[in-house]
């Protein structure tokens, strides 16, 4: 992780967690399961977010005064669950900063997985011709590699042959290498499956140097599972094709997510299939979350989830029990070096990361603990993931901190 970004200015110290203090309890308060669980902590969001009352409001407002089937029909209730919907698409595209949003296209899933298959089924075997080549991220979670192996699977069967790439990574550090990559990419190279932050390692995967590794026509999908919702996702920035994310994961009811879709290289996404009843709840709930986070600051909450995760891993390089996974450089407070981005995992050399992870939680702490379902390229043993949110608090970090030293 050597040529990642310099850390914001001020993150290395107390300085960034003490400037904004204020501004995150007036937000903590705002989560009723969290300030309804004082002796609990939460340090799981990777896997699901919690949700503010704002979004629980709206949801609430919806199920209660106009719910209805969306497209369907033509009284009141119909008519404004339709409306709803439509502006939520269009929410979607604010939200991600899309330069041309006349152009490009919103499709809702239930979440992250359903959106990279939906990509993989619907649109990837139209674009894809006998002899070409797929890039896959065998390092990075199983929903964004499965969908692109079955598509390859699928094609092959309808004698198309699609030869899959295997996308390099640096040693140590989980990046991706995208000088080794740019030496594999060629002409027949068509499709770029990648993750914007990574699950296990919490870095930043610098997608930004994917476009110029594999060139101006290859198609790119983002994988934003674990940003979208944590820090600023702007498409005009990332020369992405797709971004697919989960509601869930960004302060949105379960079931819910999407796909967006730029339209500009190879044929345009359709959702394939007969399109049912949308999870209209779902949908209210991703709009609502779309506005608090707005409203809060998405720059301010990858600040303070960065700056936390900055005191574990500094924290954590202090005790020899522990090793934490990921770039090493990156650990030290003070470090220069790119930032974990509030994912921090770690293994105690002799205690397993089940038996830690219920260590941990009779503790009060709630955290991830297996091998958070990374492809074959990756991990080989469990570990303990902690993942954090806006809601955590630099005390809740030296009290796990404090644990974990009791276990050396």
């Amino acid at each position: 992780m050597p040529e990642g970004p310099e850390a914001p200015e001020g993150l290395e110290g107390l300085e960034e967690l003490e400037e904004l203090r204020e501004w995150q309890r007036r937000l903590r308060a705002q989560f009723p399961i969290v300030t309804g669980h004082p002796d609990l902590v939460y340090l799981d969001s990777a896997a699901t977010a919690q949700k503010p009352q704002a979004v629980l409001d709206a949801v609430w407002a919806y199920l209660t005064t106009t719910n209805a089937n969306a497209g369907r029909a033509t009284y009141p209730w119909a008519n404004r669950t339709t409306a709803l919907v439509e502006e939520a698409r269009d929410r979607i595209k604010e939200f991600l900063h899309d330069p041309a949003p006349e152009r490009s296209c919103t499709h809702f899933t239930s979440g992250t997985t359903e959106g990279l298959r939906t990509v993989a089924r619907d649109w990837l075997p139209e674009y894809l011709a006998d002899g070409d080549e797929i890039v896959v991220p065998v390092a990075d979670h199983q929903a964004n590699i499965s969908p692109w192996l079955e598509a390859q699977r699928l094609l092959a069967r309808q004698g198309v042959r699609v030869s899959v790439v295997e996308m390099p990574y640096q040693k140590g550090s989980g990046d991706y290498d995208h000088r080794a990559l740019a030496a594999l990419a060629g002409p027949r190279t068509r499709f770029v499956a990648v993750t914007h932050v990574h699950h296990v390692y919490g870095a930043d995967m610098n997608v930004h140097r994917i476009r110029r590794a594999v060139g101006p026509q290859a198609v790119i999908c983002l994988d934003a599972a674990q940003s979208v919702g944590h820090l600023p996702v702007s498409v005009a920035d990332l020369d992405v094709d797709f971004v697919v994310f989960s509601g869930h994961k960004a302060l949105a009811l379960p079931g819910s997510g999407a796909v967006w879709a730029r339209q500009a290289r190879g044929p345009k996404f359709r959702a394939g299939g007969w399109s049912g009843t949308p999870n209209t709840a779902g949908v209210v709930s991703l709009a609502a979350a779309l506005d608090w986070l707005d409203a809060a600051g998405l720059d301010r909450i990858e600040r303070w989830t960065m700056a936390l995760a900055a005191r574990l891993t500094d924290g954590l390089r202090r005790l020899d029990a522990y090793e934490v996974l990921g770039c090493r450089t990156s650990l030290a407070a003070d470090s220069t070096v790119q930032r974990r981005q509030g994912i921090v995992a770690f293994r105690h050399r002799e205690i397993t990361s089940g038996d830690l992870g219920f260590i941990l939680f009779s503790h009060g702490f709630m955290v991830r603990s297996d091998s958070h379902c990374q492809g074959s390229a990756g991990e080989r043993t469990g570990s303990v993931r902690v993942s954090l949110h806006l809601h955590n608090t630099p005390e809740e970090i030296e009290r796990l901190l404090d644990v974990l030293r009791g276990l050396q």
